[in-house]
């Protein structure tokens, strides 16, 4: 696939302005706020609609699934202080700009996607950007028990529960942050595993998420 993607000064200095905007609404982590101002969110849009990439909103991407709002993926991001090399599982590729965001903050990414047209469109676009993660096609619900255990899990869609497989799959001190609810609305969760069957769990804001489908899921 031939991309001639442009990221040039108008981009950036409209990454920026986000940043401004992130860090208005609370986002703190230096770290986080320069992986946003980094990643270029508009080459996960179609041309048509650029002036859309970097506004505070969710955005379709097709197959009934959409590119979070920057805001999300920052709060997610920032809950998860993520250390450089750490091992990260990421439930729910989609477009693949959170898993960039992952990559930038020195994470080993294994990310897995079920809708299939999504999935062949992000092994191509990332690696095209110079982000390499392990990607995987399947039911993200349950994991990637192979490649188990994780320092840290974010899925990125609503679960109705949490996954125990997606406990088991983390390390002593590892953390899970999931968001929790019904299909409308979900709380996010921050589950820290501190035991081999022992967990401390904290609820916090609300969000909306497209539905986490699978067999431990809707």
């Amino acid at each position: 696939m031939a991309y001639k993607f442009i990221d040039n000064y108008r981009e950036k200095g409209a990454r920026k302005r986000l940043v401004e905007v992130l860090k208005k609404k609370g986002i703190e982590d230096e770290q986080v706020l320069q992986a946003i101002g980094k990643v270029p969110r508009h080459f996960f849009f179609d041309e048509t609609f650029w002036l859309q990439a970097y506004k505070d909103i969710a955005f379709p991407i097709g197959e009934g699934q959409t590119i979070s709002q920057p805001y999300t993926v920052a709060y997610q991001s920032e809950l998860l202080h993520i250390h450089k090399g750490q091992k990260v599982l990421e439930i729910g590729t989609g477009c693949g700009y959170q898993t960039c965001i992952l990559m930038e903050l020195g994470a080993e990414v294994f990310t897995i996607e079920r809708q299939e047209k999504l999935y062949e469109r992000t092994i191509q676009v990332l690696p095209y950007m110079g982000y390499r993660p392990h990607f995987f096609l399947g039911d993200g619900s349950k994991g990637i028990e192979a490649h188990a255990p994780y320092d840290k899990i974010i899925v990125t869609a609503g679960a109705p529960t949490v996954p125990e497989i997606l406990l088991r799959q983390l390390n002593l001190g590892g953390l899970l942050v999931i968001p929790v609810g019904n299909e409308q609305e979900q709380k996010m969760v921050t589950i820290l595993k501190v035991g081999d069957n022992d967990y401390e769990k904290v609820v916090l804001d609300t969000f909306r998420f497209v539905p986490l489908v699978g067999d431990k899921a809707w």
